[in-house]
């Protein structure tokens, strides 16, 4: 027993070497939480739409390429099998069986069967297998095989008294093992025994295969059979000590006649048609876990493992094959060659080996720990460009040859070789055989990664932040006579310079340049530049395949190369679907390397990846609508029959659509485009999005277009769906038509309201015409009357100013006679100035001026006198001429010489006056007599 254990884990050592420096297909992974389920899935389907169905622990999953739905089991308990037969999805689980159909909404309703034989299942009856056969639907537990016919919906039961281990269909015939019995096949709705070979009672039917007309019987724990003239023989393989020692929980047979086994512990095993080991893949290579429960292969030959942690898609029949430095002992790769037979990576680590096409491990070449830049072959002799120097590689070995620092690469030029270094430029030579350091080239001391010579003597160097220069050089390369900064392209960061097919070329983000000789210049090239587009490009790295004659350029999503036609020589732009967040290659040192045939090495951060040329193939893939959603503003969204058109509320004016491309290729990405015509003409730009919601759209017509591509590829088909948002209550066509009348309604009410209220208003503008005439007139009497009253005003002003020129005049006159008077009466008394005298005060007494002055204020004052005469009775012409007198505002002083009399006596009429007309002590008389 411990020899057996010895030779066991000796053989599992020797089979995970054999496979540790193996390139795998790439493989897509999907954790627990990416399909929001549990972890363990027991079986795997697929339909017509290349949709995939899983059955998991929590229930049927299904994927559609962009996003994983979980429905959950009718029971609530775990899915244990799962098969799709002309496009229904049939699973079992505990004490339950039936089949999924999706509806008009694209969602997936289940209808039992079992529900029909609920009295006939047995007690905690599992179901763990389905298969088709004619119109036979096949569900296997552990005790029994139930049949359903799809037409009459009859059931058939085998009964078994042992368990039942597995249920297989091979060459059109359904065949079950009954435990410590023998294998079994259906014939007319019964088992019937095909061999009870001791070799099957005492192991456990894993599967059964024709191969090459012979029965291949799969056990669990000791490998192949083939079943012959109903006796077990072992089937005579290398792999048969192998697959003895470890134990197989289900398998399948490829498209290609191999063969794919999952392991309970060992992950899958991959068998060749003659039964040798092909290779494997474990945890540490690559899947996600080691048990696998289920395998199947889909129709585009990738193969999918339902894990006990997960689910993983291998990309079979990719161009791409992988190498993944698990552990990181490599690092990134920035270069690699072929040279005696041996495949050499340049890495940040150090320089690597290994022979080539062998499962060896990579070693490390003792001596080069550190960045590696380049490796180039000349001369049959290997150099390694490395941040210590040169190194000459020879097998296993490597020897410094120079030691200037930061050899970015190496170049032949007439009889010796240039190599670019962060000091500038130096010159090997070849002397006695050895290759070594003949000089540094002087005058030019700027870091050389990318150079390249237009002729003997011309040299030109690009400095990512400095720019192209241009180099004269010397006979004897031994000093740069010249050099200047080519002021006709611009510096750009991962900018690159190469000679191909004789011209040089200089690649940044505005594209590829190439050196007009005649005119010194760069201009751009039209072809090359389709290299790359501004929105795809990364790095201007170029790299030269000069066996076959390929340009190779790197961009955001693809791979592109130029190649050239073997009669016109016309070039082409060929383009491969490769991620660069996918690749992982290292942005800016980009590295390629020609293996054989249409194999190519690309070096990335986590390893490197094999590129078949040959195996590249433009897949058709058809894009379709999963679900399209319609809510309002506060309602709930509501699915919607994807086959039927529909109108929908004004209300209703948001709409959401899913979709997706079945690409389960890792290095292809799916990108969709979509249009929605009624809003907007142009198509969209293209996304990864696998869903789009148009909100608030307005009423009217629309119709969502959609296509998609993987990779470069088109989908064969756009996709459509017409929907119409109806248009508010208040704008539908009923209601323009009442609109309609109303207005019409509403203008011939306005109209007989406005001939009306114009009839009205002609009334009334005849009415106000007749009273502004009857204004006008008015004014016109009033502007007459006005007129007059001026001229009377002037009469009474003229009045007044006679009143006042005449008042003055006595006024003066009486004060010129009492002057006189007085004077005269200083004279000595002479009897001849007596007469004079009287004269005088005849002429200061005269009545006639008193006359006068009473004319003139009736003039001015008419009525005064009768009016203070009327009210005051008792007054006396000499007081009526103080009144008078008063009116006009004179003083007492001024009233005076008036009344002959002088300013004292003049106060004691005042005050006489006011006796008679019995005003009060604090009244003013002047006061009282002008209000009069």
């Amino acid at each position: 027993m411990m020899l057996r254990n010895l030779i066991f884990h000796i053989l599992i050592f020797t089979f995970s070497l054999a496979t540790l420096a193996q390139e795998f297909p790439p493989i897509e992974y999907f954790s627990n939480s990416a399909y929001d389920a549990e972890n363990q899935n027991w079986s795997i389907a697929q339909d017509s739409d290349k949709l995939i169905y899983v059955a998991n622990n929590n229930g049927l999953l299904e994927f559609n390429g962009a996003r994983w739905k979980l429905y959950p089991s009718p029971n609530k308990t775990i899915i244990r099998s799962v098969n799709v037969i002309d496009d229904v999805v049939y699973t079992g689980c505990y004490m339950e069986f039936g089949y999924w159909m999706h509806d008009q909404y694209g969602q997936l309703v289940y209808t039992s069967l079992s529900d029909k034989i609920k009295d006939q299942l047995i007690e905690d009856e599992q179901f763990w297998n389905i298969i088709a056969i004619d119109d036979w639907i096949l569900f296997q537990s552990l005790n029994r095989i139930y049949s359903y016919n799809k037409f009459d919906h009859s059931f058939k039961i085998i009964d078994s008294e042992t368990r039942l281990t597995k249920m297989v269909k091979a060459d059109g015939t359904i065949y079950f093992q009954k435990f410590n019995d023998g294998i079994y096949k259906i014939v007319n709705g019964k088992g019937q025994l095909v061999t009870n070979d001791p070799i099957i009672q005492n192991h456990i039917l894993v599967n059964i295969f024709n191969n090459n007309g012979q029965l291949l019987i799969q056990t669990q724990n000791d490998g192949f059979y083939v079943l012959n003239d109903n006796a077990l023989e072992e089937w005579d393989t290398p792999s048969k000590t192998l697959l003895s020692q470890i134990s197989v929980y289900n398998s399948i047979k490829l498209n290609n006649g191999s063969f794919a086994l999952g392991t309970i512990s060992n992950g899958i095993v991959f068998i060749t048609a003659q039964g040798e080991i092909d290779y494997s893949i474990n945890h540490s290579q690559g899947i996600s876990n080691n048990t696998v429960l289920s395998v199947f292969e889909d129709s585009d030959y990738n193969i999918w493992l339902g894990l006990d942690n997960g689910i993983n898609c291998i990309n079979m029949n990719s161009p791409f094959k992988l190498f993944v430095d698990v552990n990181g002992n490599l690092g990134t790769i920035y270069t690699s060659a072929k040279h005696n037979n041996y495949l050499y990576l340049g890495t940040n680590q150090g320089l690597f080996y290994k022979k080539i096409d062998s499962a060896d491990d990579f070693q490390f070449i003792e001596g080069t720990k550190g960045q590696v830049w380049c490796l180039v072959e000349h001369d049959n002799t290997l150099f390694c460009g490395h941040n210590d120097g040169t190194f000459v590689v020879k097998n296993n070995e490597a020897s410094l040859i120079a030691s200037a620092q930061g050899t970015w690469n190496i170049k032949p030029i007439k009889d010796v070789l240039l190599q670019g270094n962060y000091n500038g430029l130096n010159v090997l030579e070849k002397q006695n055989g050895s290759w070594s350091l003949k000089h540094k080239m002087r005058g030019f001391d700027i870091s050389s990664k990318y150079f390249d010579f237009l002729n003997d003597s011309t040299l030109f160097v690009n400095h990512e932040y400095k720019g192209v220069y241009k180099l004269l050089l010397n006979d004897d390369l031994t000093e740069v006579i010249k050099y200047n900064n080519d002021s006709t392209i611009q510096k750009g960061l991962n900018s690159s310079l190469i000679k191909y097919e004789s011209d040089i070329f200089y690649a940044y983000k505005d594209g590829v340049f190439k050196y007009d000789i005649e005119q010194s210049t760069f201009k751009k090239d039209s072809v090359l530049s389709q290299l790359y587009d501004d929105t795809s490009y990364i790095t201007g790295k170029l790299i030269v395949d000069e066996t076959n004659r390929r340009l190779w350029g790197f961009s955001n999503k693809n791979i592109n190369y130029v190649s050239q036609g073997q009669i016109n020589n016309i070039k082409k732009i060929n383009t491969i679907s490769l991620p660069h967040k996918v690749s992982k290659m290292m942005i800016g040192y980009e590295n390629i390397l020609h293996i054989s045939g249409e194999k190519y090495l690309l070096g990335t951060s986590t390893g490197y990846v094999i590129m078949d040329l040959d195996k590249i193939e433009n897949k058709e893939y058809a894009i379709s609508i999963n679900s399209i959603k319609n809510y309002g503003i506060k309602s709930e969204k509501r699915l919607i029959d994807k086959s039927n058109n529909e109108d929908f509320e004004d209300g209703f004016n948001n709409m959401e659509f899913t979709y997706s491309i079945p690409v389960y290729d890792k290095f292809l990405e799916a990108e969709y485009q979509y249009q929605l015509k009624g809003l907007y003409d142009e198509w969209s730009e293209w996304t990864n999005e696998t869903n789009i919601l148009f909100k608030n759209l307005p009423h009217g017509n629309y119709t969502f277009n959609l296509r998609a591509r993987a990779g470069n590829i088109m989908t064969n088909n756009t996709v459509s769906y017409s929907f119409t948002i109806k248009k508010p209550w208040y704008i539908t066509n009923l209601m323009i038509v009442l609109y309609t009348f109303a207005i019409l309604l509403f203008s011939l009410f306005m109209h007989n309201v406005y001939r009306t209220y114009y009839r009205k208003q002609k009334a009334k503008l005849v009415e106000k015409n007749a009273q502004d005439l009857e204004l006008k007139e008015l004014e016109n009497e009033q502007q007459v009357m006005q007129l007059k009253n001026e001229k009377l005003q002037q009469d009474i002003d003229n009045k007044n100013r006679e009143l006042a020129i005449s008042t003055m005049s006595l006024i003066k006159k009486n004060e010129f006679l009492n002057n006189i008077k007085e004077e005269l009466k200083q004279v000595d008394q002479n009897k001849d100035l007596k007469p004079v005298i009287k004269i005088i005060d005849k002429n200061l007494n005269n009545t006639d001026d008193w006359k006068f002055f009473q004319e003139a204020f009736n003039n001015a004052d008419k009525d005064f006198l009768k009016k203070i005469k009327s009210k005051h009775t008792n007054l006396t012409p000499n007081d009526l001429k103080l009144c008078a007198y008063l009116r006009l505002n004179l003083s007492s002083k001024e009233i005076a010489p008036l009344l002959n009399i002088s300013p004292r006596s003049v106060e004691v009429k005042r005050y006489r006056l006011r006796k008679k007309m019995n005003l009060p002590h604090e009244s003013s008389l002047t006061n009282y007599i002008l209000e009069i």
